[in-house]
């Protein structure tokens, strides 16, 4: 089982992590895919993933911090790219939730990152909220790795974007808000989508599944996630388990070998 977006190096793990990781292992998941959000911590994501054997990371700067990101940083980027493993690009994308918030910088900064995922032949791990459309915009001018295109983190749209992301290559991930009862609309969407088009995800520590209650979330969630899916679906577990796996590892196909 493969958890494709995990932030398993943030604060909220400092005092447990071995233990995080360990429940996680119990659990059956095999894989985490550990993204950056900004310069400062992409030492944290490689020392993480370095420290854990089944975790793999990704690169890149989450649109909620470019207010402090300067543009030296795309070479950053590149850099570490050069010398460590990844798996993608990530997390990048918009964001029009968040206030007050600078959309042209935002903009500027999925730009550039979508320059380099095409540079270096990776995918990409999205955030797309409330910014689906520009999203899928920025997409078609600037065509990622067409095969693997990538994960658009946390779908929440509307079953036209998730086909128009489906059409460009990528799988959408479904976590912990799926397993709330009044998200009638995300939990249709998990129901109907075509199977190979679904991946599983925490964000860990984030997104707390319903019975959390707000809790702090992590990786060791993901099988009873799985099972609301499978239920969802009308499915057996195991086979959905199978399926989502697969699909991460055609999206991310780095997972297979990006360990030293």
């Amino acid at each position: 089982m493969i958890d494709t977006h995990c932030h398993l190096d943030a604060v909220e793990f400092d005092a447990d992590r071995p233990l995080v990781a360990a429940r996680a292992g119990a659990a059956g998941v095999t894989a985490l895919v550990v993204p950056a959000v900004e310069r400062a911590n992409f030492g944290a994501v490689a020392s993480v993933c370095r420290e854990f054997p089944s975790c793999r990371s990704a690169f890149g700067i989450h649109p909620m911090y470019v207010d402090r990101a300067r543009e030296e940083d795309i070479e950053a980027l590149r850099d570490i790219l050069r010398r460590e493993p990844a798996v993608a690009i990530g997390e990048i994308g918009l964001d029009g939730f968040v206030e007050p918030r600078d959309e042209k910088s935002q903009a500027w900064w999925y730009a550039e990152q979508l320059k380099i995922a095409r540079d270096f032949d990776l995918p990409v791990l999205l955030h797309v909220r409330r910014a689906v459309d520009a999203i899928l915009k920025g997409l078609r001018d600037i065509r990622v790795p067409g095969a693997m295109g990538g994960i658009a983190h946390a779908f929440n749209g509307s079953r036209q974007q998730a086909d128009e992301f489906i059409r460009l290559g990528f799988k959408l991930g479904f976590g912990g808000a799926m397993t709330h009862p009044r998200a009638t609309k995300l939990r249709e969407l998990a129901a109907t989508l075509p199977l190979d088009s679904i991946v599983l995800e925490t964000d860990a520590p984030d997104i707390p599944p319903e019975w959390l209650g707000g809790r702090r979330n992590e990786p060791a969630e993901l099988p009873r996630i799985a099972a609301v899916l499978a239920e969802l679906r009308d499915m057996r577990v195991e086979d959905l388990v199978a399926a989502t796996t697969a699909n991460a590892l055609g999206v991310l196909p780095r997972l297979t070998f990006a360990r030293r």
